[in-house]
């Protein structure tokens, strides 16, 4: 089950298995994709999520793992292997509910990022604006303040013309 929010409201995600030895064993990218697969290794599966139809939307993907067992009679086993069963299915709840609350923790310090980045795009585009005005003002000033002193400078050593004569 997902949630979709954001610009990208495509609730397609790419979910893929691999197997402990890095087999690929199922693709799914429905927006409820299930993949079946048939197991005959111990050790640690990969389930991968891509997200990358919605760039700019985020999405609550919510997980449910189901297990079959074929020819494992659960009845007629001992008590120690059902205890080693209930504790694996028990450990994978715990890791799931720590990767939960990671997902939800690191969605917020990225919504936490986000609005600080806009505020400093916002604070450096008005300081900009600022500083090329500011700028432009003071290159004219000094303009003018050359072009002045070429006139008071030529006025000093200007010559007016007189009919008498020095000496």
């Amino acid at each position: 089950v997902q949630r979709a929010t954001g610009i990208g409201n495509s609730r397609n995600i790419l979910a893929t298995a691999s197997d402990p030895s890095g087999f690929q064993l199922g693709i799914s990218q429905d927006a409820r994709g299930q993949i079946n697969f048939l197991t005959k290794e111990t050790g640690f599966y990969q389930l991968c999520l891509d997200n990358q139809q919605n760039h700019f939307g985020f999405m609550h993907v919510y997980l449910n793992f189901g297990v079959y067992y074929e020819g494992f009679d659960v009845e007629n086993k001992q008590a120690e292997e059902r205890k080693e069963l209930n504790n694996t299915l028990e450990a994978i709840e715990v890791s799931i509910r720590k990767l939960q609350l990671h997902i939800f923790h690191m969605w917020r310090f990225y919504n936490f990022a986000r609005m600080r980045k806009g505020s400093d795009s916002y604070l450096l585009e008005s300081n900009y604006n600022y500083v090329n005005w500011w700028s432009m003002a003071q290159s004219c000033v000094i303009v003018l303040s050359g072009v002045l002193q070429l006139y008071f400078l030529k006025r000093l050593f200007n010559v007016q013309a007189s009919t008498r004569q020095k000496c």
